[in-house]
């Protein structure tokens, strides 16, 4: 297929039909988009996709609407919105436009319909209130992509059209983002899992950059570990906690608390080494001048947490 026209309706617009236009017009860069409700565009044809009007789902036909009875629901009976469906469609090639690697399509693509493209589908369906979102709720994509339509006085006919495309240009680069930082989850997965093994049955998981770790971490069933040493910009060292869940910020465990809130020749002196940075009134991370140094620490670490579990077992 190579559209000559991609449509969707004139108006007022939403979070779905401005990101499946994200996704059409990098696959179908030559097309034309119109958004138009006139029957003679919305009608299919061979020469053009149409999305988020028409009344019709049928991939076949190449018209893509969630609008009307009977509109098309996920094996889970979640509705659907114009922007799920084109991903459905469509989101493989685009993924492969992007440049991920053909072994991690169907990773991403899951992962981004889940994370991304599912909720825009809740809401524009009503299934979801981006009110529960709470006071976050006007921070939302879909929330923010309302906010850069025109004032309800605005006279210029061609506001609408404008600020439309900008909207586009603007959701594309989450859109682009969120896609990049899936990929490269998987490629740091790789990069962990070496570390993982290089590790042993020790505590601490060196890493060659910082990069995500702990969902490679939870995969692989590396509960023995317990501390991160990451290089980071100009030959400095980090040393950081692997966090217990997803959500909050416990960790497995903490940094020295005595070493909580010091920095330089006081945070040396605690530890018997030369060139400790600081370390985090919270013990979740703390920093050096060499690889040497913060390994040291990382030991030190290492030695203090295990005898605060033990004694935390015998109490």
């Amino acid at each position: 297929m190579s559209p000559r026209y991609l449509v969707t309706h004139s108006g007022g617009f939403h979070a779905d039909e401005v990101l499946s236009s994200v996704i059409l017009t990098r696959l179908f860069p030559e097309a034309e988009l119109v958004r138009s409700r006139a029957p003679e565009w919305i009608t299919p044809g061979a020469d053009r996709v149409i999305y988020d009007v028409g009344g019709a789902y049928d991939a076949e036909a190449g018209i893509f609407d969630h609008h009307q009875r009977g509109a098309p629901l996920r094996e889970d009976e979640k509705p659907y919105s114009s922007f799920g469906l084109v991903w459905k469609h469509f989101g493989l090639d685009y993924l492969r436009a992007s440049g991920v690697p053909e072994e991690h399509l169907e990773s991403v693509h899951g992962s981004f319909d889940r994370g991304f493209v599912l909720p825009v589908d809740l809401v524009d369906n009503g299934a979801v209130s981006v009110s529960e979102a709470g006071p976050l709720s006007s921070l939302t994509l879909p929330g923010l992509i309302e906010t850069l339509k025109p004032v309800f006085d605005e006279q210029d006919p061609e506001a609408e059209t404008r600020a439309f495309h900008a909207a586009v240009a603007i959701a594309r680069q989450f859109v682009e983002a969120r896609v990049a930082r899936s990929a490269a989850k998987l490629r740091a997965e790789a990069l962990v899992q070496g570390a993982i093994e290089a590790a042993g049955e020790g505590r601490i998981l060196e890493l060659p950059m910082g990069m995500p770790f702990r969902p490679a971490v939870i995969k692989a069933g590396a509960d023995h570990l317990w501390f991160v040493v990451t290089p980071r910009q100009d030959d400095e060292w980090t040393l950081g906690g692997i966090r217990l869940a997803d959500e909050g910020f416990t960790l497995r465990a903490d940094l020295p608390e005595a070493w909580a809130g010091l920095t330089g020749a006081d945070l040396d002196a605690v530890c018997g080494t030369t060139g400790a940075i600081f370390c985090h009134n919270g013990r979740f991370i703390a920093a050096a001048k060499s690889r040497e140094t913060i390994m040291t620490m990382a030991q030190i670490a290492v030695a203090e947490a295990e005898k605060t579990s033990a004694e935390a077992s015998q109490a």
